[in-house]
């Protein structure tokens, strides 16, 4: 399917944010819960830790924004590898809001941004 995806259908929220009705589909992208999070306050929808940057890269990358654009560059062929999980995330951004919900502290660099990026169909991923 190649229906464009409004880029207001594809939000971010760290996971220690409150959900919202505006959040539409909430989906954690991480392959490590939340700390301090109960599952019940997350107000999950889906969980898809598969599309996660795999344990090697998210422990190269280390939130170190000097290798932040590596980091872009190796997560997306990672996601296209798996682009499976990547069409169920299209697919559910086409049907309405979806929040990719996401533990990380920094909130300029990290794997929700570049997920984003990909869903919507941005080349700069």
């Amino acid at each position: 399917m190649t229906t464009k995806i409004p880029a207001a259908n594809v939000k971010l929220k760290r996971a220690y944010e409150s959900p919202a009705a505006a959040d539409g589909t909430r989906i954690l992208i991480d392959r490590l819960w939340p700390r301090g999070i109960p599952k019940k306050k997350a107000a999950l929808d889906q969980g898809m830790k598969e599309i996660a940057p795999s344990t090697k890269l998210r422990k190269w990358f280390g939130h170190d924004p000097a290798r932040w654009d590596e980091f872009r560059r190796r997560y997306a062929a990672e996601v296209h590898e798996n682009s499976a999980l990547l069409d169920q995330l299209r697919s559910f951004a086409r049907h309405g809001p979806i929040t990719l919900v996401y533990p990380a502290h920094d909130e300029l660099h990290n794997d929700a941004i570049v997920l984003r990026d990909l869903v919507l169909g941005r080349k700069r991923a």
